[in-house]
């Protein structure tokens, strides 16, 4: 690191910390020549695959597009902030993980249904009803019915009632 004061390239670290929880570090550091102070901001650089849309085209992947994705999905429902954010943790670590440099839309819609339906039921259906743009009542019917059959009981019992038993 070159200290912004002098331009040499000696520098010590004083201290290091986590910065926000984010996977940034800030570092304190010194310059060995004139002994200035300053901060630096490390973080890691990571190569997200491109994705491949459904008329074939490509676009640089985006992180904002599942945020928004998902947090519409979740809208109104009683979602805690930390699981919303370890489920896009979760989503995006596995497209890093993706082998190739390109990775298919749908996958990254199948990534996101499988962590929205660890989250919130109602969440899911909403992705889902967007996500298989349904053309009629019956498919959408199959789904939740296939939902209702597949829950275990774990499952069951992170999701509110919809309606209070008389």
């Amino acid at each position: 690191m070159r200290c912004p004061f002098c331009g040499d390239t000696n520098t010590s670290v004083i201290d290091s910390r986590l910065y926000n929880e984010s996977n940034s570090i800030r570092r304190r550091r010194e310059c060995n020549r004139c002994k200035n102070r300053f901060n630096t901001l490390e973080t890691s650089e990571l190569s997200y695959p491109r994705v491949i849309k459904s008329d074939q085209s490509t676009e640089l992947f985006s992180k904002e597009k599942i945020k928004n994705g998902l947090q519409l999905a979740l809208e109104k429902r009683h979602t805690s902030q930390s699981d919303i954010d370890r489920a896009l943790e979760s989503i995006y670590n596995q497209c890093i993980k993706h082998s190739d440099k390109e990775i298919k839309s749908n996958e990254i819609g199948k990534i996101v249904m499988i962590e929205l339906l660890k989250l919130d039921h109602v969440a899911y259906i909403r992705f889902a009803s967007v996500y298989f743009n349904f053309n009629d009542t019956e498919s959408f019917s199959s789904l939740i019915k296939n939902l209702e059959n597949n829950l275990s009981p774990e499952m069951k019992k992170r999701q509110s009632n919809l309606l209070e038993d008389d």
